[in-house]
């Protein structure tokens, strides 16, 4: 049975290896990891919630909140989710969404949004909709 609980600083590894295979784009550094994991799991506007299941991690949800002008309040957004291939399809990112879901209601947020390159089918059966266009700068 998977289970949700936010993520502990012994969950590094786990949550270092799905990060790995999240990134497509970049390259995950191990002492950059170490450094945001840390700061991330103490500060008050990151959610940071894994799927455990048994003694293994299977996915990982990292989200935020901030105060916005346009929405009359907090806005959160999902920043990363990742669940492991062999346990997709078996409602871990469902799991990971409602806990994200519960923790923005929590903290008066007015909405969610999100950024997806290959799971829209996904976040449309869980009530999302198209919004806007993603857009991004290297620095």
């Amino acid at each position: 049975m998977v289970v949700f609980r936010p993520a502990e600083l012994t969950d590094r590894d786990a949550v270092l290896s799905l990060a790995v295979a999240f990134a497509a784009s970049f390259s995950v550094e191990a002492s950059a990891f170490d450094a945001s994991f840390a700061t991330l799991l103490q500060s008050p506007d990151a959610f940071v919630g894994v799927a455990a299941e048994a003694d293994r991690i299977v996915g990982y949800l990292l989200g935020f909140d901030h105060y916005t002008f346009y929405a009359n309040g907090r806005v959160a957004w999902v920043e990363e989710i990742m669940v492991a291939p062999d346990v997709r399809l078996h409602g871990v990112g469902r799991l990971l969404m409602e806990n994200f879901e519960q923790w923005a209601r929590s903290r008066c947020g007015k909405l969610i949004a999100l950024a997806t390159r290959r799971a829209e089918p996904f976040y449309r059966r869980l009530g999302y909709d198209a919004s806007a266009t993603y857009l991004r700068k290297l620095l």
